[in-house]
């Protein structure tokens, strides 16, 4: 089905798309970027992880603060039968570019003033769970240290290890082990990740259409006010659109 979406809720430019979205999800920037109260109530979500990584990496150069790389150690779990034949075929290069969803990337660039969020449950007395969203506030060897700027403990200082985190998604023949700070930027975040999220404002990033039944509505309803919504509907041509496909299976409601 095809949505026509108003004309004050489009983003519409000719030149970079990201600078755009940018300026209209956080306006003075440059100046709030370490204002908790800013980051908190606002986000860019797109549909995949690919753009989504290409929004942070935008929006974290242009933070004045030192940068900081992470690296993590990648292997493929010894419990798989044919343990030493995958290492064969699999090597640590390879395994270095692989990326799940809800999971660390091999290569983390960090900077002081950035917001984060938590991929997995840490220490839920404490406030650290799965989706929380904090500020990072130094950058050790071994820990990240971090406020919590969302959930039950707002204003409190952590310290984030590194930890080994598995995954087999079903298109790989093997289990990965990754050691890694279970973290990522988040300026930006998937549609499905901001499930339980409330935002003031939203900028949404259409470059790839929603894929899912419900994915649509689960973006535009983060946002607490329609005039917190923006949404930036790329086409194929690279120009800006107005119109986007939400995905609906009438059999699920059918069914309720």
């Amino acid at each position: 089905m095809t949505v026509q979406i108003p004309n004050e809720m489009l983003i519409q430019t000719t030149g970079n798309k990201i600078e755009a979205l940018v300026q209209n999800t956080y306006p003075d920037f440059q100046n709030r970027f370490s204002e908790p109260d800013y980051l908190k109530e606002r986000a860019i979500l797109a549909t995949t992880n690919e753009i989504v990584d290409e929004i942070n990496n935008y929006m974290t150069k242009l933070l004045p603060t030192p940068e900081r790389e992470y690296l993590s150690a990648d292997s493929i779990s010894k419990c798989l039968d044919t343990y030493n034949d995958a290492t064969i075929l699999y090597p640590i290069e390879y395994l270095n570019t692989l990326n799940a969803n809800n999971f660390p990337t091999h290569r983390l660039l960090l900077k002081i003033g950035a917001p984060i969020m938590l991929l997995r449950n840490l220490n839920q007395s404490l406030g650290l769970c799965n989706g929380t969203r904090l500020i990072v506030t130094n950058l050790g060897d071994n820990v990240i240290e971090a406020v919590i700027i969302t959930g039950t403990h707002i204003g409190h200082k952590t310290y984030i290890p590194r930890i080994s985190l598995t995954t087999k998604p079903a298109h790989w023949p093997f289990t990965l082990n990754r050691r890694q700070f279970p973290i990522k930027v988040c300026y930006a975040m998937t549609i499905n990740k901001s499930q339980g999220q409330t935002l003031s404002n939203v900028g949404l990033y259409l470059k790839k259409q929603v894929f899912t039944h419900g994915q649509l509505y689960v973006a535009v309803s983060r946002v607490t006010s329609r005039k917190g919504l923006k949404i930036l509907i790329e086409n194929e041509d690279g120009s800006c659109g107005s119109q986007t496909q939400n995905i609906i299976y009438s059999e699920i409601l059918k069914s309720i």
